[in-house]
């Protein structure tokens, strides 16, 4: 089962509570305060785990307590601080606030984390309180309580290259051509009911490819759970927009995939986009025109994913534009120092 949000309860440890104690000492009948302090609440904290790849395992827990820290103690011991409490999570998971809506972080690299909930503070012992007036205080504060909030999670793939089209447009067929992923596949429109991911061999470069649900009118707003899906190529550089070749009006699909990603985050259409033409073997050589669907791509090819024409060229173009992508990327970052400094 794919899980791409959750919301889960989280609560840092309680801090211990400071110790009231005298020194008691043979040959020291006037012992004074030795009470130490409370140890440190463990703080809730999201990492992320390459071995994860949805949020499925929030669907069974949903709340999360790290240890609250141990007592002080005579002697002036502080007490043991609370185990943190690590939850893997993975790449790729937007953290927000629940009460305030505002993200927290985007976890994107293996093993970053984020605390979501801190601990709560030791509390004083009474030697802290002791002055030249007052040297037998019974003064002590208690620990403070740990953090205590709502998070939701939600879950964006990271890909390379996302598949965009309408149900049926031949997504999983040509995610199922170019890589190992095996998506259903069925002739009816919503065979793929979830993301799928597959990584493409090419030559000089591996990349992913994603696969999201058909849109349909109305996707952006949240028909046919579009914008669940949607979200899923927001972080993708390189967007293939397929159109069947056999379709009533392919210019017309084509412009409306692009009203529903634009309305959905006008940021995908700042994507490097190629006009993908589909299920080529059912329909003759010159019944198309590409020059008349889309003037606004890098590039466009006609294939068939059943017979595999053009599939190798298309993935050569597409890696062709990675490889720039990644390469301006990389420019953009040179002579930059760790802190964001120019040498």
């Amino acid at each position: 089962m794919f899980v791409d949000e959750a919301t889960i309860q989280v609560k840092g440890g309680d801090g211990g509570d400071g110790c009231v104690s005298f020194r008691r000492e043979k040959f020291v009948p006037k012992g004074g305060p030795d009470g130490g302090d409370g140890g440190k609440g463990g703080d809730v904290i999201l990492i992320v785990d390459r071995n994860m790849t949805t949020l499925l395992d929030f669907r069974y827990r949903s709340k999360y307590l790290a240890k609250r820290g141990k007592h002080g103690m005579g002697k002036k011991m502080t007490g043991v601080g609370g185990d943190d409490l690590l939850i893997p999570v993975p790449a790729g998971t937007v953290v927000s606030d629940v009460g305030s809506g505002n993200v927290v972080e985007d976890l994107s690299r293996v093993g970053q984390k984020v605390v979501v909930a801190r601990g709560g503070s030791g509390g004083l012992g009474n030697y802290n309180f002791a002055t030249p007036t007052l040297r037998a205080p019974r003064k002590s504060t208690p620990g403070r309580v740990g953090e205590e909030k709502n998070v939701m999670l939600h879950l964006k793939l990271l890909a390379d290259v996302g598949l965009v089209g309408k149900p049926n447009a031949g997504k999983s067929t040509l995610l199922s051509r170019i890589s190992k992923a095996r998506p259903k596949i069925a002739d009816y429109p919503f065979t793929t009911r979830v993301p799928n991911l597959g990584v493409v061999r090419g030559k000089g470069m591996d990349f992913v490819v994603a696969d999201i649900p058909g849109l349909i009118e109305g996707a952006h707003t949240g028909k046919g759970m579009g914008t669940r899906f949607l979200k899923h190529i927001e972080r993708t550089q390189v967007l293939l927009l397929l159109v069947e070749s056999i379709s009533e009006d392919p210019a017309g699909e084509y412009s409306g995939l692009l009203d529903e990603l634009g309305s959905f985050s006008p940021s995908l259409l700042q994507r490097p986009r190629c006009l993908v033409l589909t299920k080529s073997d059912l329909v003759s050589a010159g019944d198309i025109d590409v020059a008349d669907i889309a003037s606004d791509v890098f590039a466009s090819e006609v294939i068939s994913a059943v017979t595999g024409d053009r599939i190798n060229e298309l993935m050569n173009r597409v890696e062709e534009k990675l490889k720039e992508l990644r390469s301006g990327a990389a420019g953009k970052n040179e002579g930059v120092d760790d802190e964001g400094r120019q040498d």
